[in-house]
């Protein structure tokens, strides 16, 4: 799978929105000399191409190749800076350190006290809307201040400010340490999936122990809270403790509805926190309250109030998508899901720039498993081939190693075994490079391997005797996480028993809701 080449400057100018493009031409026109300076012929040159093409650029003439660069920095540049004035882009951590600049400049004039006044108030805002490492950047320069100007009130000043600063610094330790440790846990996560084994589970468990600081849950304030819920959530994602899951999403995202300005500060973080809710919703197979929580989060990311950057819509649409696709995998409903397929297609196109390739991926095998639950193994095998074929792709083993899976699985539902055995070949190969195998990939692939000397006749009593095997890790703490990404038994059964696979996960929907 080739990638496409994308200049940053081109791929900024792209996002931007028409009232974004209209700002940017009145502030360069704010002085009569930058009517028709370079860099914004330049500007418009690359707003009219629809790819990003040099030779185009320097057939303008307006600038030799050897000072492109230059001319493209100094456009990047101007550009962040009309952003920057746009309303649309101005929140409270934007105006604090607005704040604080305007405090500098006041500070290296000699006017300290304008400046320690602009200070104090930049610091309450900061404190109140929990940006606590910005507001001990600023009592630090309240510090170096205080010392210049000489006051009556120096001493009970000093010992104020330095009891401030000793809070915010150990506050702030403690959400670095726990940022750390929820980014790492991530990392892990992305990197191997979930864990397959006793010795996984004990090497985790010793990370996360030996990383998580103290803590009194009584003195954190929310961003603690938030990195202390995210830590634990990460660790029990993990450990496919679901429940634990579920718990440490729910603190999660109630922080958010307790302190509802936090969700307008934070909306990043109140995504996340609904995604991660209805992921463990989904493995603990709660279909009621995951189609609740799938619906309030729809329902809030509408409100007026709630806030819109290009950003903050990417991962609305990522999560919601993602979340759309699952409740069609929790009751079988394949067929109905499929003009999904179409919707989020269209939107991924606007979407390319702003969403990870990883992600993409992810998609693409929802897309997959849609088609392979509605039937339509060819149009499966067209996207796990996208999966398969990404040789960029670094990352999450378990779901390289189950794309391979599916479409073995595909290609022998839509008749196209002529290829079968060098395709088995190449999926052992790959597996047997991963550590650890789940015991169902590795009973799924012995399977396969010996269906080209099965009889026809002799293929459902196989098809049984795998099903007995593989049942028996159904409640396995370890080996049950395979059949998350592929309900490989619901196959069986749907072979055992001559009837589609949607009806077979649909019937076994319906009997968990009675």
């Amino acid at each position: 799978m080739t990638r496409e080449q994308k200049d940053n400057l081109f791929v900024l100018i792209k996002s931007l929105s028409k009232s974004e493009k209209r700002q940017f031409k009145l502030y360069v026109g704010r002085l009569g000399v930058n009517e028709d300076s370079k860099f914004l012929t330049l500007f418009n040159i690359l707003d009219k191409l629809s790819v990003y093409d040099e030779s185009v650029i320097l057939k303008k003439g307006i600038v030799k190749k050897q000072q492109l660069s230059n001319l493209k920095a100094h456009l990047y540049k101007q550009i962040l800076i009309s952003l920057r004035l746009n309303p649309s882009h101005q929140n409270v951590r934007i105006q604090i350190r607005e704040q604080l600049d305007f405090a500098t400049i006041l500070y290296h004039k000699g006017l300290y006290k304008q400046s320690l006044k602009i200070l104090d108030k930049a610091k309450s805002l900061a404190i109140a809307n929990e940006e606590k490492n910005i507001a001990y950047e600023i009592v630090e320069l309240e510090k170096i201040i205080e010392s210049q100007y000489i006051t009556r009130s120096l001493n009970n000043r000093a010992d104020e400010l330095s009891v401030q600063a000793k809070e915010l610094s150990q506050q702030n330790v403690i959400a670095s340490k726990l940022s750390n440790l929820s980014l790492q846990l991530y990392g892990l996560f992305l990197k191997t999936g979930y864990i397959k084994n006793d010795k996984e589970n004990k090497r985790v468990t010793n990370y996360f122990n030996n990383r998580l600081p103290k803590y009194d849950i009584n003195k954190l304030g929310f961003r603690e809270k938030l990195w202390l819920y995210k830590a634990y959530l990460w660790y029990s994602f993990l450990t496919s403790d679901f429940l634990a899951s579920y718990k440490y999403a729910s603190k999660w995202v109630d922080l958010f509805y307790r302190n509802k300005d936090m969700i307008i500060l934070n909306p990043v973080f109140f995504l996340k926190g609904n995604h991660y809710l209805l992921e463990a919703l989904f493995y603990l197979r709660q279909y009621e309250k995951f189609k609740e929580t799938l619906f309030n989060l729809e329902a809030v990311t509408k409100e007026k109030w709630f806030p819109v950057d290009d950003n903050v819509d990417g991962l609305a649409f990522l999560y919601i998508y993602n979340n759309k696709f699952n409740l069609h995998f929790f009751d079988g409903s394949f067929k109905k899901g499929l003009p999904l397929i179409d919707e989020l297609l269209e939107r991924l196109r606007d979407y390319k720039d702003r969403i990870d390739e990883h992600h993409i991926m992810v998609f693409y095998y929802k897309i997959a498993s849609m088609y392979f639950g509605a039937g339509e193994n060819k149009k499966c095998i067209y996207f796990l081939e996208k999966i398969i074929s990404n040789k960029s792709l670094q990352m999450r083993e378990d779901l390289l190693c189950f794309s391979r899976i599916l479409n073995l699985v595909a290609h022998y539902e839509a008749g196209l075994d002529y290829n079968l055995d060098v395709l088995i070949r190449s999926t052992y190969k790959f597996l047997i490079k991963m550590e650890d195998l789940y015991e169902v990939q590795k009973e799924f692939i012995k399977f396969l391997r010996g269906l080209g000397d099965i009889y026809p006749n002799e293929v459902k009593r196989e098809f049984v005797k795998l099903h007995e095997k593989l049942k028996q890790y159904e409640d396995d703490p370890y080996q049950s996480r395979a059949f998350l990404y592929l309900d490989i038994i619901s196959w069986l059964e749907s072979k055992i028993e001559n009837k589609p696979i949607d009806l077979v996960i649909r019937d076994k929907f319906l009997e968990n809701q009675r």
